[in-house]
């Protein structure tokens, strides 16, 4: 079974591509098709700010407050915090990286500036990748998209109590979406977000010491049940998830054998609303597809 079959047995559509960190031959599908990368963007942020950090134009201990009444919507990290809380520049990254905080990210989006991140992709070479908004903007701009002022008013909505629209016309609104649509938000390709993992395993795409960083936080993701579930002890891995509202599932990461092989992986899938699969199939999928990958490339 191949990665799209794997895809298919999920009823799923998707993206993936692998190739060796230093360069070579790739193996992949769909692999510059345009796809909504979720939080996996959460990486080109963090080396523009460490890019920033070790270029000396920012103060990587300069502290950043968060006050709780003004934050991202945000399932994990500081988003269920009850007070303000403040943080330096390079532990927002750690937040990031780490556990996909997502108010640490629009933090830092704020601190480095949406035109420096993509400036910075693009001088890498993906010319095709662009991050449109923040997090927040983005929830926002899904929740007008469906008759609501905010996210926050979309997160609370109960047809139950308030009537329309219904659970299924939620969902169908948010796959719908402008911010969801590869085209007009927030997007990649595979082959790019393998592009830009090389880049940081080489440090060709920043100063060398903003390219460790990065590769230290994201072998520290907490998240494990992806890429990392399909390979076992000795071979490493260092990721960096991505999911948004039941629609995107993905993952990017390096896979590190002990013959100091490395492969970099991005594998990112789609969930029409019409299909119902249990989450933990698709990270086990998306495991299976980064494993048969780099399987034929060591092959």
């Amino acid at each position: 079974m191949d990665g799209v079959e794997i895809l298919q047995e999920l009823g799923l559509q998707g993206a993936a591509y692998a190739a060796p960190v230093a360069g070579g031959h790739g193996v992949g599908f769909g692999v510059d098709e345009l796809v909504a990368p979720a939080s996996v963007m959460k990486v080109q942020v963090a080396l523009t700010v460490e890019s920033l950090i070790a270029a000396g134009s920012l103060d990587g201990s300069a502290r950043r407050l968060m006050r709780s009444d003004d934050r991202t919507y945000g399932p994990v990290g500081i988003p269920l915090m009850r007070d303000d809380v403040s943080m330096s520049v390079r532990d927002l990254v750690v937040a990031m990286l780490t556990v996909s905080d997502n108010v640490a990210t629009d933090e830092l989006i704020a601190v480095a500036g949406l035109d420096e991140i993509n400036r910075t992709t693009l001088k890498i070479g993906m010319v095709r990748t662009r991050i449109a908004s923040d997090i927040r903007t983005m929830l926002d701009e899904i929740a007008r998209d469906l008759g609501f002022s905010d996210f926050r008013t979309l997160a609370t909505h109960d047809p139950d109590m308030s009537g329309a629209p219904s659970e299924d016309e939620i969902r169908r609104g948010i796959a719908a979406s402008s911010p969801m649509d590869p085209a007009r938000g927030t997007r990649t390709t595979a082959a790019e977000t393998v592009l830009l993992l090389q880049s940081i395993w080489t440090d060709s795409g920043a100063p060398p010491n903003a390219c460790a960083a990065v590769r230290q936080r994201m072998a520290q993701q907490l998240t494990r049940h992806r890429i990392a579930s399909a390979f076992g002890p000795p071979i490493t891995v260092a990721a960096k998830s991505g999911a948004l509202l039941g629609v995107v599932r993905n993952e990017a990461g390096v896979v590190t054998f002990p013959d100091g092989a490395a492969y970099a992986v991005a594998v990112f899938t789609r969930r029409e609303v019409s299909i119902s699969v249990d989450p933990g199939r698709i990270d086990a999928g998306i495991g299976r597809i980064a494993r048969l990958l780099v399987e034929q490339l060591r092959s």
